[in-house]
């Protein structure tokens, strides 16, 4: 997974990668600081998010840039990327359209919380779906 761009920038040279060319990236809402989704970047996707003023990521199961959005109509724009203290994590703030960042139809992939009682520990969703994903993805 190397970039295609002719030029490869002179920023991405501070951001590392890992083994398979990939770095952990955490889209956060601009406005509320909501943690929204967390995916992967290549130089690529990387570049082009930078470029655009889009979010694409990799996908690691498609094997492809996906730009986040292309299927559900929910669009990231990128106010602002940030680079982490090790350079191996990235931070988009971002604009998110539609209010709907996860795929299962909810703002955030972010929805269940560790709730802890006498009768162990459990998941509970405390997030409620917004749109029904079979009315986003067909």
């Amino acid at each position: 997974m190397t970039t295609s761009l002719q030029t490869r920038p002179a920023w991405l040279d501070a951001v590392r990668f890992d083994s398979a060319g990939l770095i952990p990236a955490i889209a956060q809402d601009a406005g509320s600081g909501q943690i929204l989704m967390v995916a992967w970047m290549n130089a690529e996707s990387l570049a082009e998010t930078a470029q655009s003023g889009r979010a694409v990521f990799w996908s690691r199961s498609r094997k492809r840039l996906w730009r986040k959005g292309e299927e559900s109509g929910h669009v990231q724009r990128v106010q602002e990327l940030r680079l982490d203290c090790d350079g191996d994590v990235i931070l988009l703030k971002v604009e998110q359209l539609g209010g709907i960042a996860c795929h299962t139809g909810r703002a955030s992939c972010f929805f269940r919380r560790l709730d802890t009682g006498d009768n162990g520990s459990s998941w509970t969703t405390v997030d409620p779906i917004l749109k029904d994903p079979a009315l986003i993805y067909k």
